[in-house]
Order: structure tokens, then sequence, then C-alpha cells
């Protein structure tokens, strides 16, 4: 195995290979890289944050006891999506009746030089975390995998359980309803 050159960060089939093998700093690498899309997705689909840094807590852990059991290095991201994502279906449905989507503002485009442009802003978001709340669990987990995390159809596929054609439908009627709440923003 060729070394990298010192600084230059390891990628990831490297780092799973190697915390596979019990290196804990090559897994703390993967945590540090990983860490924040995994709680951006979980608070975005449970809109809590204590939730959210249980889940997030819940799937890393869970990822180093099981490493071994993963065949392909290179699938460890995938399967940090779907395990957080089912983590997140099974908090959702547990809890009814379902809270609030909290899209967080900061991630946001920049709304503080025209007071006017900020309320319409905060406007949007409150009725698009109004609206991604009527969704299903699943409509909303494919959603934000697709949109926000900009993951593909069989991607979402394979972290939900499903076909890539009823990720397709699920998206497409999360669309068509969102596009139906969202009309007077337009």
């Amino acid at each position: 195995m060729a070394s990298a050159e010192p600084g230059t960060p390891l990628d990831d089939v490297t780092l799973v290979s190697r915390a596979r093998e019990g290196d804990v700093r090559a897994y703390e690498q993967l945590v540090l890289r990983y860490q924040g899309p995994m709680f951006r997705l979980a608070q975005k689909m449970l809109a809590n944050r204590g939730d959210a840094e249980d889940v997030v807590q819940e799937v890393f852990l869970n990822a180093w006891r099981k490493l071994a059991q993963l065949t392909e290095d290179a699938a460890f991201v995938g399967w940090l999506y779907r395990t957080t994502t089912n983590r997140c279906l099974n908090v959702i449905r547990a809890r009814r009746p379902q809270a609030d989507v909290d899209l967080d503002l900061a991630e946001s485009p920049r709304t503080d030089t025209r007071p006017e442009h900020a309320a319409q802003v905060s406007g949007q978001l409150a009725a698009l975390n109004a609206a991604l709340g009527e969704l299903t669990p699943e409509q909303r987990a494919c959603w934000l995998l697709r949109e926000v995390h900009g993951r593909s159809y069989d991607e979402i596929g394979e972290i939900v359980g499903t076909s890539g054609t009823a990720v397709r439908g699920r998206i497409a009627r999360a669309r068509a309803q969102l596009a139906e709440v969202m009309k007077p923003w337009r």
C-alpha cells in the first residue's frame, strides 16, 4: 500500500480499511468528516437538535461496532446515510404525531441585508417547515436526501430500502405536495 504525502488527507476507502483493522485514529477521521452531514440530515428529519445528536452518536457507535460487517470499504458513506435515515424514521414513527421539520436559517442565503427580504425568507422557511411536516416520513427522507444532500435516486433507494422507481414516485409526490403549499411564495 502506498503511503500518502505527509499532510495529505487520506481517502475514505483507506480510512475505512484502517479502521476495520482497529485503527481508532482512522475512524476518528471518518467521524470528523461525516458527522456534520449526518447531523444535518438527522436534524432536518427530526426537527429536534437533541434527538439528532442522539441519533448521530448512536449511528457512529454502531458503525464502529459493526465495521467488520461492511463488505466493501467504498460503501461506508452510503451505509452511514442508510443507518442515519432508518434510525430517524424509527424515531419519527415512535413519536406520533409528527413534529415540524426545522430548516436551519444559518444554511439559508444571507438575509441580513434587507429586513423585508429577511421577513419574506423567514416566512418561506416557516411554510416549507410546515409543508415538510405534512409529508410522510418516507417522502420526507427521500426529498431531503435528494434535494438537500444531493444523493442519486439509486443511492436513496439503497438507503431507504426500496427501488429507484419507488424513490422517484415518493419524491414526485413530495414535490407536488410542497409545490402546492408553496404556491403563495412564487
